[in-house]
């Protein structure tokens, strides 16, 4: 299939799971994404440094595209991250594992930035829920530290060109 790029369309797409904001001085809530169209979500969040608080997470389920049931997605057992003092492409990844939890707490060190990534399979989902969305709770009270959230579908049931590709949310 040509689609004029060669990622965007036939193997990904992608939105805007939260633009930057400031995790310290109130939670970000993230915005939805229906796994109707693919068969993973990799949500991949970029925090920078500037507060002693630690980087948490959390991933939910919910049976509509805005209001309906949401609950948390007791899923995540492996997540990976990078972090050090500058991220500038010389990191490595590790991998974080936990028992089952919609919560990842403490993600790498306090005072460095982050590249985290957490993936979900549709097939992770309760019965009656379509949408994902991953939230950063209110982290505390030092400094500040701001995280923007990328929502990629990955392994697109229906490719297109870019510009035909449907809305994530809908």
């Amino acid at each position: 299939m040509t689609t004029g790029a060669r990622g965007l369309g036939r193997v990904f797409n992608a939105s805007v799971g939260a633009v930057p904001a400031d995790a310290v001085s109130a939670a970000i809530t993230g915005n939805r994404i229906h796994m109707k169209d693919c068969d993973t979500v990799a949500f991949l969040v970029v925090a920078g440094s500037g507060s002693t608080d630690v980087l948490d997470l959390d991933l939910q389920e919910h049976t509509a595209a805005t209001g309906g049931t949401s609950q948390d997605l007791d899923i995540i057992t492996k997540f990976y991250y990078q972090d050090e003092t500058t991220l500038d492409g010389d990191e490595t990844w590790t991998e974080g594992s936990q028992s089952a939890a919609s919560e990842i707490t403490d993600v790498g060190s306090a005072s460095a930035q982050q590249l985290v990534v957490v993936e979900v399979g549709s097939e992770q989902l309760s019965d009656g829920y379509e949408w994902v969305s991953l939230n950063v709770p209110d982290l505390g009270t030092n400094g500040s530290k701001y995280v923007a959230i990328i929502n990629l579908a990955l392994d697109l049931n229906v490719q297109r060109k870019p510009t035909n590709l449907a809305n994530l949310n809908t």
